[in-house]
């Protein structure tokens, strides 16, 4: 597990967005059944997740029309009950963080996984969420 002082200023980068964290494994639960779209980052200590991960997904959020209902966000490596159960509503992708998907109705429908993140700059990860924003937000 990560120290939280390092943790902190990275998670702080989103909930001070307007992201809220999923934290245990039934907030996950309560939250991916909730009608309406919800965004969730699986946010993590990796250099890609500084570059080009979380100010893509916040670059996606702040310059689009049409926006998920809701933001969320749980921390690789620190918010393990949570991101585990997270992982379990994004198979049958494998593990990955830093990670972002999008879900409709309890359905997965839009995944960028860290192979996706990796060697990409934000505006390009900003330019996949707008997209998926559009399709089903």
């Amino acid at each position: 597990m990560y120290p939280e002082e390092i943790v902190l200023p990275m998670k702080e980068e989103l909930t001070e967005n307007g992201f809220s964290e999923l934290l245990t494994p039934d907030e996950v639960d309560e939250q991916l059944t909730k009608k309406g779209t919800t965004l969730v980052m699986v946010n993590s200590v990796c250099g890609c997740s500084a570059g080009s991960a979380r100010p893509g997904v916040l670059m996606a959020v702040a310059n689009t029309e049409k926006a998920p209902d809701y933001l969320t966000t749980t921390f690789a490596g620190f918010d393990i009950d949570a991101v585990k159960k997270v992982r379990e509503h994004m198979l049958p992708y494998p593990p990955s963080s830093p990670s972002i998907a999008l879900f409709k109705d309890g359905q997965l429908v839009h995944m960028i996984e860290r192979q996706q993140i990796e060697g990409r700059s934000a505006q390009m990860i900003a330019h996949n969420l707008m997209a998926a924003f559009n399709a089903y937000c």
